[in-house]
């Protein structure tokens, strides 16, 4: 007679989280940082067609590393969840806040009870308007969610990315140029290689535009931006 094979709930989940972790690590990393204006968001992404940074509200953007497949139902849900809110009650009850506790949630609850956990990392960011300061949370494929100061980074190599971030010692936000350049250089020094402005997916979340604050950066406004 076989006996039944068993795993303790310990081993199961630490299985699942380097499942999960295995399969982020594969992705590239993503940085949002605040700036003067507003929040920048660049992602190494060498897809034209297949976002990694996007608009989920007025003045809230997505940002998604891991499978490309798994984040993308996670922002239809999260744009599905903010428009029947904003529809339901006002527009300004639609916050970072509230879609980061719905996205830990949902992730956490997978994670415990599905047999496999997503490979995601998601951003959810917020620019602050009328002296409100910005909200950047970081959400693991866990549940676990991180209140984020002054820059954030998912996926693959986020910690050496932060590392290389934190040793610039960001008092204050810096000039949106200058954010930019220190974004591509903190991913060209992980990634030890020059990166290409097509392959970076640039965008930024506005303070001074009047109501939707997202603006995705062509290459082309990049290579100007980084002239000026």
């Amino acid at each position: 007679m076989s006996m039944p094979y068993y795993v303790s709930p310990e081993q199961m989940m630490q299985d699942k989280a380097e499942y999960a972790k295995k399969g982020i690590a594969k992705g590239r990393s993503i940085i949002a940082i605040e700036y003067v204006n507003g929040i920048l968001l660049v992602a190494e992404n060498p897809s034209a067609s297949l976002y990694k940074v996007s608009e989920i509200y007025d003045s809230i953007a997505f940002a998604g590393a891991g499978k490309y497949s798994e984040f993308e139902n996670l922002r239809k849900a999260g744009i599905r969840h903010a428009d029947l809110k904003g529809f339901m009650y006002s527009r300004e009850d639609v916050t970072a806040r509230s879609l980061a506790n719905g996205y830990s949630q949902s992730l956490g609850t997978i994670f415990s009870q599905e047999l496999k956990p997503l490979e995601v990392e998601i951003l959810v960011v917020q620019v602050g308007h009328n002296g409100q300061p910005n909200e950047m949370y970081r959400i693991s494929f866990d549940g676990s969610i991180i209140d984020e100061r002054t820059f954030a980074v998912i996926g693959g190599k986020s910690e050496a990315v932060q590392a290389v971030l934190k040793e610039k010692g960001l008092t204050q936000p810096p000039e949106l140029q200058a954010a930019l350049t220190l974004c591509i250089s903190a991913l060209e020094q992980i990634g030890n290689q020059k990166l290409s402005l097509e392959s970076l997916e640039v965008a930024v979340l506005d303070r001074a535009r009047d109501g939707r604050r997202f603006r995705r950066l062509t290459p082309t406004d990049t290579k100007q931006l980084l002239a000026t």
